[in-house]
């Protein structure tokens, strides 16, 4: 329907989704995942002075633009994207909209860990509960996302809280000034600017090249959606991002490997 905003449908769904089995977690068992986290970690893989970093993104199908590549397995996509320099991964866990599955992020992650230098994993997925912290913890995330506009303040404390008990990195995502605003109430040390409009799901770079520079010195600065071509990620490097986050136009190319290092030396 022209109009609804999607954000707020994938968020009511999510928190209907997980109601029958989320419970309370206490602080000893999201601690004990906390030493077991060998470096680096999500947030400093991302943070290599004199160039930009890449956050692949393992992503079957979005609400956006439908199927992109439903079969793909996700081990074998995110092999790819280790072999072909990618900084960081992302696994798309949300089910009913892009066709993820936790057991995605359980399979990267166990695969990762055999590597010489594993890349490590963000649970990309519509956070409502800590629930779920605890969940990306067990599976073996890095990091976890927090959608700003998606919740109040009262519902991010828990969830932020959760995750830094778990010794897991947390990716503030925003859309605008005020989104920011919010973010920053909760000192984050990582924010992602998604150019996407999840009303209208119309690509705007503007949004980035509006809101990073407004940004404190401290924070790693992400760029997300929308970013197709190195003309792009250059675009997003002039603004201050010091890293992409790219699923659709990695999983859609060709040579997915040639793709992403030319985003890296934009």
């Amino acid at each position: 329907m022209e109009g609804v905003d999607k954000l707020t449908e994938i968020m009511d769904a999510k928190r209907r989704e997980i109601a029958p089995f989320a419970r309370p977690v206490t602080d000893a068992e999201l601690a004990a995942f906390a030493g077991r986290r060998l470096p680096p970690g999500f947030r400093q893989s991302l943070d290599v002075p004199g160039r930009l970093t890449v956050i692949a993104e393992v992503k079957r199908a979005s609400p956006s633009v439908g199927q992109i590549k439903a079969e793909v397995d996700a081990v074998a996509q995110a092999r790819l994207y280790a072999e072909a320099g990618a900084d960081c991964l992302s696994v798309l866990t949300e089910t009913t909209y892009f066709q993820g599955r936790l057991a995605d992020l359980v399979e990267v992650t166990h695969d990762q860990a055999k590597r010489p230098t594993p890349l490590p994993c963000i649970r990309k997925d519509f956070m409502v509960h800590p629930f779920q912290v605890l969940e990306a913890a067990q599976a073996g995330a890095r990091c976890i996302l927090i959608i700003v506009r998606g919740l109040t303040d009262d519902e991010i404390r828990p969830i932020h809280r959760a995750a830094k008990l778990a010794g897991l990195d947390t990716l503030f995502e925003v859309h605008d000034e005020a989104e920011l605003e919010r973010a920053l109430r909760h000192d984050p040390d990582m924010v992602g600017v998604n150019n996407r409009n999840l009303s209208s799901f119309q690509i705007d770079l503007t949004f980035a090249e509006r809101v990073i520079p407004q940004m404190p010195k401290h924070v790693l600065k992400v760029a997300e959606s929308g970013i197709k071509t190195p003309a792009d990620a250059a675009r997003m490097r002039a603004a201050g991002a010091h890293a992409l986050l790219v699923g659709e136009s990695l999983m859609r190319a060709a040579d997915p490997a040639e793709l992403l290092q030319a985003f890296r030396r934009a």
